[in-house]
């Protein structure tokens, strides 16, 4: 499966200045997999040190000196690594910290040498408070579950892909074509974008199947809390992890999840699972200007699960994903808002981490509330999520006018248009939300 991520990673290969790089992004949305066929295409040699299976070669990493690291790995593996041809893999690299910390000598003393780390819970070593973050020596990349679009190159429908990126406003696509489109949509509802199940779906088509490897996924994550948390708050991470998915879209309020529990050590197991990127938060933005993440209200958040395929299969929605007609319906419209953040998650800046906001306005009899806001370039769009044409937007026009926007982009099932301020834009076409803001201008 061909990631939109290795554009990147190419043209992190051919830079003058070479950084180190780390590949951050939750457990199982292909890490290790993405960097090591980036290898075989790109390199005569790679040299892999995977932490977690090889422990002793974390004694490589005694020293911070590029050589003497290098030195070390090629006599205990028995490998040759160049400065020109190799590209150096280190894996699970949250197992050892000092191997983060060494990447900026590499960048100082080797800089023609091409170092890559991973691993599935990075983020926890990054923020240990011992831990010394080598600022500014290296580069980072974020890595999602896959998109839709990326689904869609999988499952060999690269021409709908095309075709998505050159459908204009005002030409609307062929029936034939929406409903190809919205079919495909309620298949990749059902799997996501976890690339073990993906695989398994390609090589099998047996949807039991790839709910099993969904619940082994969700095993995973659950078995991971030893990993970055005390045994004592192991069972508020479990509460908050099993009740997430079933909270998608709706306004955070710790008494919902377990009104016998203390809301701080849930607000504590709901950043920890943050960090390990399993749910990803919906912060409430007052949207006035650019940057969003400079005016949220953290106080009010709602959240989005890691992805849509773990969050319907733990929600046990699969068998009303395949028999409801309108996917916008589907347990009042979460599944489509889980969705919806997920591809925009996955269609933001790579070097970034990804940010989610919404929008609400809480006066007594003047309550409004946006799904999503976005912005593109200084333009800031309110994004609704909605069953259908019916409906009044009400909230849409609220913010539109008190903002000032230039109009505001309503996701559905129904096919791309645009009408009295309002895109309206079908639910398999958020990839090209950007291109056509742009062409509104």
């Amino acid at each position: 499966m061909k990631r939109d991520i290795i554009k990147e990673l190419r043209a992190w290969k051919k830079q003058k200045e070479q950084y180190p790089l780390l590949i951050r992004g939750a457990r199982q949305v292909g890490k290790s997999f993405l960097v090591e066929s980036f290898a075989k295409e790109n390199f005569s040699n790679s040299v892999i040190v995977n932490f977690e299976l090889q422990p002793h070669l974390k004694n490589c990493f005694s020293t911070l000196d590029p050589v003497e690291i290098i030195n070390k790995i090629q006599i205990i593996l028995g490998v040759e690594i160049s400065a020109e041809n190799t590209l150096l893999f280190l894996d699970e690299v949250q197992e050892c910290p000092p191997a983060i910390m060494a990447l900026r000598y590499f960048k100082e003393k080797m800089p023609r040498l091409h170092v890559i780390g991973a691993g599935s819970l990075l983020e926890f070593a990054l923020r240990s408070p011992d831990f010394k973050m080598p600022v500014g020596r290296v580069q980072f990349l974020y890595l999602e579950p896959l998109s839709f679009g990326e689904f869609l190159d999988a499952f060999g429908s690269q021409p709908l892909r095309k075709h998505l990126s050159e459908i204009k406003i005002g030409k609307p696509l062929e029936p034939a074509i929406h409903a190809r489109a919205i079919e495909l949509l309620r298949l990749y509802l059902i799997l996501g974008g976890m690339p073990a199940v993906l695989k398994e779906y390609f090589a099998s088509r047996d949807l039991m199947a790839c709910q099993n490897l969904q619940n082994a996924i969700l095993q995973a994550f659950r078995s991971d809390f030893g990993k970055y948390a005390r045994t004592s708050q192991h069972k508020y991470l479990l509460k908050v992890f099993d009740a997430a998915p079933r909270q998608v879209g709706q306004r955070i309020k710790y008494v919902n999840i377990d009104p016998e529990i203390k809301s701080r050590d849930l607000k504590n197991a709901l950043e920890l699972l943050s960090f390990a990127g399993i749910i990803k938060p919906v912060y409430c933005s007052a949207a006035s200007g650019v940057p969003l993440g400079a005016q949220t209200n953290e106080a009010k958040f709602k959240l989005n699960f890691l992805d849509t395929g773990l969050m319907q299969n733990a929600c046990g929605l699969q068998k009303q994903i395949t028999l409801e007609n309108n996917v916008m319906q589907i347990n009042s419209g979460s599944v489509a808002e889980q969705f919806v953040g997920q591809e925009f998650r996955a269609y933001s800046n790579r070097y970034q981490p990804s940010q989610l906001f919404f929008w609400a306005r809480d006066k007594i009899g003047g309550q409004a509330e946006i799904d999503f806001v976005i912005s593109e370039g200084a333009d800031i769009c309110p994004v609704e999520v909605k069953a259908g044409k019916t409906g009044t937007l009400k909230s849409l026009k609220i913010f539109i006018k008190e903002k000032k926007a230039k109009f505001g982009i309503r996701i559905s099932q129904e096919n791309l248009s645009y009408f009295d301020q309002v895109l309206s834009v079908p639910l398999y076409m958020i990839e090209q939300i950007p291109r056509l803001i742009r062409s509104i201008g």
